[in-house]
């Protein structure tokens, strides 16, 4: 499941910290002497959930580059350099967002782009992605990515993992204390040890449930940028064309904190349910039929 969600695995690091804060500091006064505050426990659900979600989309950009050694190359004077920036330069500019930062980064033919605003995104592109394309095909791929930027991919899909969490939080927690008292029938002051690993397994199971929904709507973005990618061009044929080169590419593996953010991935089997991106074939198949209409 090395692909499940938008940086799935700094936003649950990040939710696991703020998490034992607030026991630590006592923050989790929704356990009352009375039973759950609903209330207390619905905010408190809600500021671990998205608090998750928010810092990791914060911190976006310095982990990209921190994990994949992305090298910027805005000030380059590298002339295959220069034709990347110009080619993203142009796509901000009929994007109508801010020039992003543009690197590249050793790698299988991938590209990515990441960060917390429309106007201070990066784009990334592999050096395997640069040298398995024409110029053609990669200004299509740069063009996806832009659209990702524009389209504001990154905010709308924190916000989904941020409510996938505050539910994750919350029904744990419910479904804890209703084991702990009902079930085990426990009538002494507080919960005990059945609230506590009941709450730990439904933050496991509870979760994989979440990446499954997030990754759904990650699926539907995809077509969504290939599509502005197109339009973009101007024409289809260089995204159908980028992407059936890519259905013949091992696309490697992005970090984790990026992974959804990436060109491309294989979807296989149970794990194509957890998978931030469509098979290329559907992708195509998308684009010729709009082709089509």
């Amino acid at each position: 499941m090395k692909r499940i969600v938008l940086f799935v695995i700094t936003n649950l690091a990040v939710m696991l910290v703020l998490g034992i804060a607030a026991s630590l500091l006592g923050v989790n006064r929704y356990l009352t002497a009375s039973g759950l505050n609903l209330g207390m426990l619905l905010g408190f659900a809600a500021v671990i959930g998205f608090g998750g979600a928010i810092i990791s989309l914060l911190i976006s950009k310095p982990i990209a580059k921190w994990s994949t050694g992305a090298q910027v190359i805005n000030d380059s004077p590298d002339p295959t350099h220069r034709w990347i920036v110009g080619a993203v330069q142009g796509f901000a500019q009929r994007a109508s967002i801010g020039m992003p930062e543009v690197a590249i980064y050793e790698g299988e033919p991938n590209a990515f782009a990441t960060g917390a605003f429309k106007n201070s995104a990066l784009v990334a592109v592999s050096t395997g992605l640069l040298q398995s394309m024409n110029r053609e095909e990669v200004e299509a791929v740069i063009g996806h990515e832009i659209s990702h930027v524009a389209n504001g991919d990154m905010v709308t899909m924190t916000l989904i993992q941020g409510v996938m969490n505050t539910f994750v939080v919350f029904l744990s927690r419910v479904i804890g204390y209703f084991v702990d008292k009902v079930v085990l029938r426990n009538d002494r002051d507080g919960v005990g040890i059945g609230y506590y690993i009941t709450t730990i397994v439904l933050d496991i199971v509870l979760g994989l449930l979440a990446a499954i929904i997030v990754a759904w709507f990650s699926r539907q973005r995809e077509y969504r940028a290939d599509a502005g990618a197109a339009r973009l061009m101007g024409r289809k044929q260089p995204m159908i064309n980028a992407l059936a080169r890519l259905g013949g590419l091992d696309p490697g593996q992005l970090p984790q904190s990026v992974a959804t953010m990436g060109i491309s991935s294989r979807p296989s089997g149970l794990m194509a349910l957890f998978s931030s991106h469509p098979p290329i074939e559907d992708r195509i198949a998308a684009l010729q039929q709009a082709a089509a209409q």
